[in-house]
């Protein structure tokens, strides 16, 4: 199992992060998907530019605190918490993300690949709010 926690600061109101994050609808400045489908409200499937699918179910929503969800697919299983705080200038995320390979060769490439997902995720959302 591997856990990443990142945390990062935008120049705008806490409320825009959180509806960008949370906004399942309008994913296009998200590099790495296709699209989200959108199944009820604790549970949505996100599509890779490939097509590969992950399946998330929301497990805290605490609007514009808190957003916390389980994830899985065919290759890990994990969960991802956010925990967004008003601060001078802006806003304040902190993203903590911890994911289980399910075959065991996999396992030695999880922290990498956690951390370069992470950080292209983070790259795209900066991108997106400080446009």
């Amino acid at each position: 199992m591997a856990t990443s926690r990142v945390t990062v600061r935008f120049p705008c109101p806490v409320e825009q992060v959180w509806q960008t994050v949370t906004g399942l609808t309008h994913t296009a400045w998200r590099s790495d998907l296709k699209g989200v489908e959108v199944l009820d409200e604790t549970h949505f499937v996100e599509h890779t530019q490939s097509g590969y699918a992950t399946h998330f179910t929301v497990m805290a929503c605490e609007p514009p605190r808190r957003w916390a969800f389980t994830m899985e697919n065919g290759n890990m299983a994990g969960s991802w918490e956010g925990i967004f705080e008003a601060v001078e200038g802006g806003a304040r995320l902190q993203c903590t993300e911890t994911v289980h390979a399910k075959r065991w060769w996999m396992r030695p490439f999880v922290p990498g690949y956690l951390k370069r997902q992470q950080r292209r995720y983070l790259d795209d959302l900066r991108r997106e709010l400080t446009q």
